[in-house]
C-alpha cells in the first residue's frame, strides 16, 4: 500500500491532479488507515493510469466516469471511437501545421486544387505575373471569407475566361495597366466589357457579394490603386453598366 504521493510519481501526475479525480467520481478515495493517511493499491495505479492515458487522449471527464460502469465490451467499443477521433484531430493537425508553413512561406491559406490548375492556365493563356498574383489574392480573400460563395463565384470566372473572346476581353484588361489613362483604347476596352457583360448576363446580375462583403470593393480599390489607366478602366465600365 502506497501514499498518494507516492501513487503520483509513480503514475506521473500531481497528487491535485488525483484529488481532482476523486472529487470528480473517476477514482474512489479508500479510507484513512490508523496513522490517518490514505493507502492506495496496485488496482488503484491501474485505475490512474487508465484514467490518465483517456485523459492525455482528450476524452472529457464526465465520460471516463461514465467508463468505469461500461462493460468490457462497451469499453472496447469506446476505445475504437476514441482512435477514430484522436485520427481526426491528428489530420487536422496537420492540417494546420501545413498551412502554418505556407503562412511562414508567404502564403496566407491554400486554395482548391482546381483554383491553382486555373492559375497555371492563366499564365499559358499569356496573362502578366502581376495578373496572376492579382488573381490569387482575390481567390485568398474570397475563399477564406466567403468559403460558401467562393466556387460559385470561382466556377463563374472560369467558365468565362474558357470563351476566347472573353478571355481576350480579361488579356486586354491585363494591358491595360500600363497605358495612359487617356489612351482611347481604355474607352474602346470599356465599350466592349460592358457589352460582353451584357449579352453574357442580360437582365440578370452576375453573381457577385457586393451586397454582403466589402471584400469586392477592397479588391477593386487594390487594382485601381496600382494603375491610374486600370482606374479609369473601372469608372468607364461603371458608367457604361449603370447606362
Amino acid at each position: 500500500m502506497i501514499t498518494i504521493g507516492q501513487l503520483a510519481k509513480y503514475v506521473g501526475v500531481s497528487t491535485k491532479t488525483i484529488r481532482v479525480y476523486h472529487d470528480k467520481g473517476l477514482l474512489p478515495e479508500p479510507d484513512r488507515d490508523a496513522s490517518g493517511y490514505r493507502r492506495y493499491g496496485a488496482s488503484d495505479a491501474i485505475d490512474l493510469i487508465k484514467i490518465r492515458t483517456l485523459a492525455e487522449a482528450g476524452v472529457p471527464l464526465a465520460r471516463i466516469r461514465d467508463l468505469r460502469s461500461a462493460t468490457d465490451e462497451e469499453f472496447q467499443q469506446a476505445l475504437r471511437e476514441i482512435d477514430d477521433d484522436l485520427t481526426a484531430r491528428i489530420h487536422g493537425l496537420r492540417a494546420t501545421r501545413g498551412r502554418l508553413r505556407g503562412l511562414a512561406a508567404g502564403q496566407l491559406a491554400p486554395l482548391p486544387a482546381e483554383v491553382g490548375a486555373h492559375l497555371e492556365r492563366l499564365v499559358g493563356w499569356g496573362f502578366t505575373p502581376r495578373w496572376v498574383d492579382l488573381q490569387r489574392d482575390l481567390w485568398i480573400l474570397v475563399f477564406a471569407t466567403h468559403p460558401d460563395h467562393a466556387i460559385t463565384l470561382f466556377h463563374d470566372q472560369a467558365l468565362t475566361l474558357a470563351d476566347p473572346a472573353l478571355r481576350r476581353l480579361f488579356l486586354d484588361y491585363d494591358r491595360a495597366h500600363d497605358l495612359d489613362p487617356d489612351d482611347p483604347r481604355i474607352d474602346d476596352l470599356a465599350r466592349r466589357i460592358a457589352e460582353a457583360h451584357r449579352e453574357r448576363y442580360g437582365p440578370v446580375e452576375a453573381p457577385h457579394l457586393d451586397t454582403v462583403s466589402e471584400i469586392p470593393a477592397l479588391i477593386q480599390g487594390t487594382v485601381n490603386a496600382s494603375s491610374p489607366g486600370w482606374q479609369r478602366l473601372d469608372a468607364l465600365i461603371r458608367a457604361e453598366l449603370d447606362a
